[in-house]
């Protein structure tokens, strides 16, 4: 139970209540849950898959047959898994509990289903079983003894990427993309890695296993800083990059940064330190040296901006990167519970910018995207409601001081440290030097590649083509910035850059 001089700092700290816009005393646990359970309505007014000829789990999707990718859908269980935990108010967990189930791929019990090879992504992956594990850390109810459970889905992810780990390019990491076909496959990027780290380390004080914390340790060794060895999507300043080509043996470093990457890093971090695994001071110096970068790239004046797409001008975020407000202040909020020496980094802003989300919203809980306008923009989606959410359950999670359970401490999840089913059947391994017919073989596919790639912009060019036209603007910003440039560069930008 929070003291009554915390409870009067927060008064003194939150206005007692936005006007003009989402109706909530940001001072009152009971007015937050109820904006919360409105906002949670809304965003749950996006999702069909518990419809007739629907596809449970998933958001409308994935393109062009609606705009949300799949693992979009393992990012909205996961916020209605932290929605149950700080409000406990269960009216989603069918639905919740269903969905994580049905996409797990049984009985590998991975999140490798067939349906979504064609963008399956690490990262994608791990989304699922990101939330997977949040459901075994608060205790979410259990599936039925025959279905696969929480941990066991978390251990199956982990499993299939630490099979993935590849050290014949740029000594380590895991690629973008898991077929070998997919375009981006050919990429490391920060957020696959990030989130096996996190995984690593969330597994690891779950299950008292160090194993884990040694896979978490190696993860971070590789991303970190040049000096220390590391491939360097990790500056000096603890700036975290977007990734890089294997082809350049990941030294073309993109430079872009998101925020989601380094909230998910930093979780990891403070999940390692509460483990009390290895140097932990080491561990606390770069915990709050990551904290304070964090704060202040993505929160200007107190209020989170995507920086990357969100401009003083215009927005220009993909769908996927209209989520992300939402998983750094969930993500930041868990961390600073269970990491003390951040807490007076990360909090206070995090109130600073959930007050600045209240502006941004109707008062019929339905939420806007930008935070720092004072006002509701327009711009909405689940994503945008997925944002509002985690604000608001990240306040209650700080009210209530809620700590991620353990095996040893609560936890009621079973596991099997063998799951994610039979590593050969993956289609990902360790690969080796391509020999004479893999090069072969390779260069008819870049040959077919290339001429599938002219002829769909042919096709676009005769208008031809029906249904809604883009330009990712992000991608053309990327690639003027990058001296870096070929075919397969440009191939990987045809997909949805994360």
């Amino acid at each position: 139970m929070p003291s009554i001089k915390y409870l009067c700092t927060l008064g003194a700290i939150y206005p007692l209540a936005v006007q003009g816009a989402l109706n909530v005393d940001l001072s009152s646990q009971a007015s937050i849950k109820s904006a919360a359970k409105l906002v949670a309505r809304n965003l749950m007014s996006y999702y069909h898959g518990d419809e007739p000829g629907q596809t449970p789990g998933i958001l409308p999707g994935p393109p062009p047959n609606g705009a949300y990718y799949w693992w979009e859908g393992g990012a909205l269980w996961g916020t209605m898994i932290d929605y149950w935990s700080t409000t406990r108010d269960a009216t989603w967990n069918p639905q919740t509990s269903y969905s994580l189930i049905f996409q797990s791929n049984a009985p590998s019990d991975n999140y490798m289903h067939a349906n979504w090879t064609a963008s399956l992504g690490n990262d994608d992956q791990g989304f699922w079983g990101m939330s997977a594990l949040s459901a075994a850390e608060s205790r979410f109810q259990n599936p039925p003894p025959k279905s696969p459970q929480w941990l066991t889905l978390a251990q199956g992810v982990f499993n299939t990427q630490a099979h993935r780990w590849e050290t014949t390019t740029c000594g380590g990491g895991l690629r973008w993309q898991i077929p070998l076909a997919n375009n981006g496959y050919n990429y490391k990027n920060a957020i696959s890695n990030a989130i096996f780290f996190n995984m690593a380390a969330r597994l690891a004080r779950y299950t008292g296993n160090s194993t884990y914390a040694e896979w978490a340790t190696k993860a971070w060794d590789w991303t970190a800083q040049k000096q220390y060895g590391g491939v360097g999507y990790i500056d000096e300043q603890w700036n975290i990059f977007d990734g890089a080509h294997v082809e350049t043996n990941c030294t073309d470093i993109n430079r872009a940064q998101f925020s989601y990457t380094a909230a998910i890093f930093l979780q990891g971090i403070g999940y390692l330190w509460d483990f009390n695994w290895g140097n932990t001071q080491l561990w606390e110096t770069r915990l709050v040296a990551l904290a304070n970068r964090t704060m202040g790239i993505f929160f200007p004046g107190g209020i989170m901006v995507e920086v990357a797409c969100e401009l003083p001008d215009k927005v220009q975020c993909t769908t996927d990167m209209l989520s992300f407000k939402g998983y750094v202040h969930r993500f930041l909020s868990q961390t600073a519970m269970i990491a003390p020496p951040v807490r007076d980094i990360i909090l206070p802003v995090l109130r600073s910018s959930a007050a600045g989300m209240a502006k941004s919203c109707t008062p019929q809980g339905v939420c806007g995207f930008r935070w720092n306008r004072g006002k509701y923009d327009g711009n909405t989606g689940a994503g945008q409601q997925m944002n509002a959410l985690g604000a608001l359950t990240g306040l209650l999670l700080e009210y209530n001081r809620i700590m991620p359970v353990t095996n040893t401490t609560g936890g009621t999840s079973k596991g099997d440290a063998g799951a994610g089913g039979n590593p050969s059947d993956q289609g990902i391994g360790e690969f080796g030097e391509l020999g004479v017919k893999d090069q072969a073989g390779a260069a008819i596919l870049t040959a077919l590649m290339l001429v599938s790639f002219v002829g769909c912009l042919i096709w676009m060019a005769t208008g031809a083509n029906e249904g809604p036209q883009w330009v990712d603007e992000r991608a053309v910003r990327i690639m003027s910035e990058n001296t870096y440039f070929n075919v397969e560069t440009l191939l990987w930008f045809e997909m949805d850059v994360r």
